[in-house]
């Protein structure tokens, strides 16, 4: 896992480098709210739940002092990570952990999970598709819709890149979504994945009768899928169902993203059809906001404008 997370911090460089080549070194844009003073502090815990038969692994975070029941974030990592998302440069936190913890110090609960077939959750990772992470989701929430811990009237998801995807999939239906905040999610995912895969590879896994094909990443790793994943990317559609929820919406992508590309115009699909309160935040950033970089600074910004809109809206 360190050698493919290695990977992935050249392949992000190297892609910040070529993008900036094209448009020109932007300006730090200015305006974001600090981080905000902690009230609570954050104590986690892992716990399971099943979903089809295999059990999902999650990481409970709830701010020590505050009061039961919480206000809820339900937490959905993306493509190829684990709940605890990618490390930041320069600390010992990760995209995940530093979230889940600023967010224990405002008042918040959330569970953030490995979906099946990622991290200690059970399945294999070649069976993965949006359909079963998006199955993953929904029995995450009908967890947290049974604990007496949780203020079911105040539950948020949070989706990072794919699981950005999956939030947006999932939330129209699922009534107990009070609010929505997705970074970095993946709108067209047709285009992303063939962007990321090639055209070749996109063909292969649509033909490959159920079995796994493998894939070289554009970062030097190589990943097994098999044909339900390559379908799903002509069977979801984030953007209509996005077209479906009424309710609260942010969205936070960095103009610099070279993997959901271009922005802000992939971001802003999801407000050209949403209904309802809602907001594009634009950072000068990269698609996981600069952590392989300068460490924390353009994810804190993100996360501050999160806060602030759960603040808000939950």
């Amino acid at each position: 896992m360190k050698g493919v997370r290695m990977q992935q911090k050249k392949w992000f460089a190297a892609s910040l480098l070529a993008g900036l080549s094209l448009v020109g070194v932007a300006l730090s844009q200015t305006g974001f709210a600090p981080l905000p003073a902690a009230k609570y502090s954050a104590t986690e815990s892992v716990v399971n739940f099943s979903n089809q038969g295999q059990k999902i692994v999650g990481t409970w975070t709830i701010p020590t002092g505050a009061t039961a029941p919480y206000k809820t974030v339900l937490m959905l990592h993306g493509f190829l990570s684990t709940r605890q998302e990618l490390p930041i440069n320069n600390t010992k936190e990760t995209m995940f952990s530093r979230t889940a913890r600023v967010l224990a110090e405002q008042g918040y609960a959330t569970l953030r999970i490995d979906f099946r077939g990622s991290g200690e959750s059970e399945g294999a990772w070649a069976d993965t598709t949006f359909s079963s992470q998006m199955s993953d989701a929904r029995a995450a929430l009908a967890f947290l819709n049974k604990q007496a811990s949780v203020d079911t009237k105040k539950i948020a998801v949070l989706g990072m890149s794919q699981g950005g995807l999956v939030a947006a999939s999932i939330a129209a239906t699922e009534r107990s979504v009070r609010s929505l905040v997705l970074w970095s999610p993946v709108s067209a995912p047709a285009q992303t994945f063939t962007n990321m895969f090639g055209s070749a590879a996109i063909t292969s896994g649509l033909a490959s009768n159920g079995q796994a094909i493998t894939i070289k990443l554009p970062w030097g790793a190589e990943t097994q899928l098999k044909t339900g994943f390559f379908e799903d990317l002509f069977k979801i559609n984030p953007v209509a169902e996005i077209a479906l929820y009424s309710r609260p919406l942010l969205v936070v992508v960095g103009k610099k993203d070279t993997t959901v590309a271009p922005q802000p115009l992939s971001g802003q699909l999801f407000l050209n059809y949403h209904r309802g309160d809602e907001k594009i935040v634009v950072l000068d950033a990269d698609h996981v906001f600069d952590i392989f970089g300068t460490g924390p600074e353009r994810l804190d910004e993100g996360v501050s404008e999160s806060v602030n809109w759960l603040e808000k809206t939950l």
